[in-house]
């Protein structure tokens, strides 16, 4: 598995959300989507790295940037946990095969059976623009992520 660089075009996916829909990146083209990939519901720091994306929301939503939240938890777990941090942006579950997404996109940590903390920013046309890697136990910049979004644009 290769690692992804700014300026690949990104690995296309379908995977179910929280609320059961499924969603295609491919049906996204035209607009930015930042894809968070993250170790787990519910964990503290998952939970506090989506209570910052959470807060950003309007920054994305003026941007109009799609954000999906991926790891390989369950769409049941996932619709529990948007439920508990009212989250307003799909929750999207890696779970059969799993971590077939993450593989993808060289995030998958098969020794621990989850996904790194790295998140994407993918342009308009579909090519990654901008590659945030944080440490499993590091919340992410959300400001450098709006910042990217804009650049992608």
């Amino acid at each position: 598995m290769s690692e992804l660089k700014v300026h690949d075009r990104a690995p296309d996916f379908e995977l179910i959300g929280h609320d059961g829909e499924t969603y295609r990146l491919a049906d996204y083209r035209g607009q930015p989507v930042v894809i968070m990939f993250y170790p787990m519901d519910f964990s503290a720091v998952c939970s506090e790295e989506h209570a910052c994306m959470l807060d950003a929301m309007s920054q994305f939503n003026r941007l109009e940037a799609q954000v999906f939240g991926i790891s390989v938890d369950h769409k049941a777990a996932h619709a529990a946990f948007v439920k508990q941090k009212g989250l307003t942006y799909p929750l999207l579950a890696d779970f059969h095969p799993k971590g077939a997404v993450g593989r993808l996109y060289g995030v998958y940590l098969e020794d621990k059976g989850f996904h790194a903390r790295w998140t994407f920013v993918i342009d308009p046309e579909g090519r990654v623009s901008y590659i945030q890697k944080n440490q499993i136990s590091e919340v992410p910049e959300i400001d450098d992520l709006v910042e990217a979004v804009k650049e992608s644009l």
